[in-house]
This record gives C-alpha cells, sequence and structure tokens, in this order.
C-alpha cells in the first residue's frame, strides 16, 4: 500500500502477483507488449492527474454534505472545534508512514537504488494505490514496469514483489495476534466485543500459519506432473511465491534496521495518524481496542475501489462503533484521517510519479539502472 495493511492484505497480493506471473509465463513477446499496455493503461500521467482532479472533487462534497446537510448538527459541532495542530500531526505522521514505505521498498528491491528514485518509484505507487481502483494491483503494476524498465529481471520483479507484500503486512499479522489475546484478557480498558475479537485474533494466527506453511505447499505444487503450457505457469507462479516467501523471512531474519523500521514505521505511522484524528475532535477512545478496531475497519479497503473509498470508510467507522466510540466521533475522526491518508500519498505520488517517467526519458541507460540488483541479496536462492 502502500500500500498500503490488513489482516487479510497478505493473501490478496499473493494472488494479484501470482496472476501475473501466470500471464506473463504463458504469451509470447507480442502478447507481453499488449498486456503491459493495457495494463499502464490507467498509469499514464494524464489519466493520474485526472484521477487526483476527481478525487479533490469527491473530498470537496464530502465537506460540502458534512457542512450543510440537515441531521448532522452533531458532527458539524464536532468539526468546528478541531484543533489545528492536531491536523498538522495528522499530516506529518502520514508523511512519516509514506517515507517509510520508500525505505522498505529500497531495502527489498535493491539497497543500491539510488534514493531519489527509490523515492520517486515508491511515492508513485502509492498514488497509483489511491488513485486506480484495482485493489492495491495498481502499484503493483506501476512498480513491475518502472523496474523492468531500469532492467531488472521479471523473474525478480516478481519474487521481490511478493516479499515486499509480506515484510510490510508482518507488523499488521503482529499487532493483531498479540493486541488481540490482551484485549481479550481484559489488559487494556474500553469496550472489547468477545466475538469479533476472537474471531479476528483467530484470522491473524491463521493467516501467520498459512504464511509459514505455504512455502511447503507451494513446493508440493511445483512437484506435480505434467508439461503442457498451464503446468509450466503453475510452476512458474509457485516458484515466485515461495522464492519471494523466501526472501522476506531471509531479509526479516537479518534484523537489518531499516528494513525493520521501514516496515514498521509504515504501519505505526499510520497508526499515529488515526490517533491524532480523533484527538483533533477532543479525545482519543481506549487505545487498545482503537488500534485493533484500526486493523480490522483497514479490511474494508480490499474492495477494489479508487482509494477504498467507501469500503475502507465504512469499515473504520463501523469498527470504530463497534469498539464503543460514538458515532459523530467516529465519522469525524476517520474522515479527517481519511483525508489525509489519500491526499498525501496522492499529491505527493502524483508529483513523483512525473519524476520518474522524466528519470527513465533522460537516463542515457534506463536498462541498466536496476539491472545490477537482481542478486542483490547475497546468498538466497529459490527452493
Amino acid at each position: 500500500m502502500p500500500r498500503q495493511g490488513a489482516i487479510l492484505e497478505f493473501n490478496r497480493q499473493l494472488k494479484s502477483v501470482s496472476v501475473r506471473v501466470t500471464m506473463s509465463a504463458t504469451a509470447d513477446e507480442r502478447s507481453d507488449a499488449d498486456r503491459d499496455a493495457n495494463r499502464l493503461a490507467e498509469l499514464t500521467p494524464r489519466h493520474i492527474w485526472r484521477r487526483l482532479i476527481e478525487l479533490a472533487v469527491l473530498l470537496g462534497l464530502v465537506a460540502f454534505a458534512v457542512s450543510s446537510l440537515p441531521g448532522l448538527g452533531t458532527l458539524r459541532e464536532r468539526f468546528s472545534h478541531a484543533d489545528a495542530l492536531w491536523l498538522v500531526l495528522i499530516g506529518v505522521f502520514k508523511l512519516g508512514s509514506c517515507i517509510s514505505n520508500v525505505v522498505a521498498f529500497r531495502e527489498v528491491f535493491g539497497r543500491r537504488l539510488r534514493w531519489r528514485f527509490s523515492y520517486q518509484l515508491g511515492m508513485a505507487e502509492q498514488a497509483a494505490n489511491v488513485l486506480v481502483p484495482t485493489g492495491g494491483a495498481g502499484g503493483l503494476a506501476l512498480g513491475a514496469w518502472a523496474l523492468h524498465q531500469g532492467g531488472m529481471r521479471t523473474d525478480h520483479i516478481a519474487r521481490r514483489s511478493v516479499a515486499f507484500f509480506v515484510i510490510t503486512s508482518v507488523p499488521n499479522f503482529i499487532c493483531a495476534a498479540v493486541l488481540g489475546p490482551l484485549l481479550l484478557a481484559g489488559v487494556f480498558s474500553g469496550d472489547v466485543p468477545v466475538a469479533a475479537t476472537a474471531t479476528f485474533t483467530g484470522l491473524a494466527w491463521a493467516t501467520i500459519v498459512l504464511a509459514f506453511l505455504l512455502p511447503h505447499m507451494l513446493g508440493r505444487v511445483r512437484s506435480g506432473e505434467g508439461h503442457g503450457r498451464l503446468r509450466r505457469a503453475i510452476d512458474t507462479a509457485a516458484r515466485s511465491l515461495s522464492d519471494g516467501l523466501f526472501d522476506s523471512w531471509q531479509m526479516l531474519r537479518s534484523a537489518r534496521i531499516s528494513l525493520i523500521g521501514g516496515a514498521f514505521g509504515y504501519l505505526f505511522f499510520d497508526i499515529a495518524a488515526f490517533i491524532a484524528a480523533f484527538a483533533t475532535f477532543g479525545g482519543v477512545p481506549a487505545l487498545g481496542p482503537l488500534i485493533f478496531a484500526y486493523i480490522v475497519g483497514q479490511l474494508g479497503g480490499l474492495i477494489p475501489l479508487p482509494g477504498g473509498i467507501g469500503g475502507t470508510d465504512g469499515g473504520l467507522i463501523g469498527a470504530m462503533v463497534l469498539y464503543g466510540t460514538p458515532l459523530s466521533h467516529a465519522v469525524a475522526g476517520v474522515l479527517a484521517y481519511r483525508a489525509f491518508q489519500l491526499g498525501v500519498p496522492a499529491v505527493l505520488g502524483c508529483i513523483a510519479f512525473v519524476q520518474l517517467r522524466l528519470t527513465l526519458r533522460r537516463s542515457s541507460a534506463p536498462e541498466a539502472m536496476c539491472a545490477s540488483l537482481a542478486d542483490s541479496l547475497e546468498g538466497v536462492q529459490g527452493s
């Protein structure tokens, strides 16, 4: 995600990567070019800027509705007492989340990538995830295109894409898996619906177990019989997924500060922005339930809408109300948070996207920018 972070994001992204790898493994060069053109049709500067304008108009309509529609007096009262300092802090924290994502991106795809190129590509991916209605796959497609333009091998891009989403999702899994039992045990104050908390905690632990078992399961898939086109496609997809998982575990075991900091900072700065959004309107709900509601509510972003608009908002508001926050406070906090969650990566990412295209266009040898990074993780080989 940024990218943007929910318990089921790992499974969804693995499926997305698998489909793309399968497609690339079963077609000739001409059909590959046709697919690349179709995939990037919504990633042209003109289309991205149009999406940004549409997002600005939508946010403006929401602001107009809140300020004028009848029946929203309580909500307007909360907005009228918003603390400007906390609004600034929301933006600062969200910027920190975006930069953390860029740091993690560079650590995964190549520590020798230039920081300028890493920022341009990492921020452009986050803008694509916000603006392009592909359920988070837009950023992945943009990143694959740019890295391929830079000379990185397709198989390396596929496996590192898997590794990137695993590594940036690990903090979500850990947070839900650890916080859920603590909430159920009464360690934190606040309203804790037992059934919902137990369900999502179990889902988090099940996903963690699946992540550990998946390489073995994929190994069995790759050992299946058959020599046809479909068999080769399945083998290629399984190899990319298992190699990506292997890369992610190796990198996490290395405990590099920048990698761990980038992955956890991506989540924690975003949670800080979420907390600041509620502080803007007069107080922060109980911290434990708030953080767990944040993780659960982000599941609404799985719906393939631009920026998760509608799905994420409804999910977060519903989760906050479920965990004891008054409806007006939940709506005000979520709307303020979402304005920055969408706006910061959209604006900065659009600018970075234009800069990225200029970087690739002006480079005397763009195909050599990333070519040397394919073996940047020493000692890592596919199973």
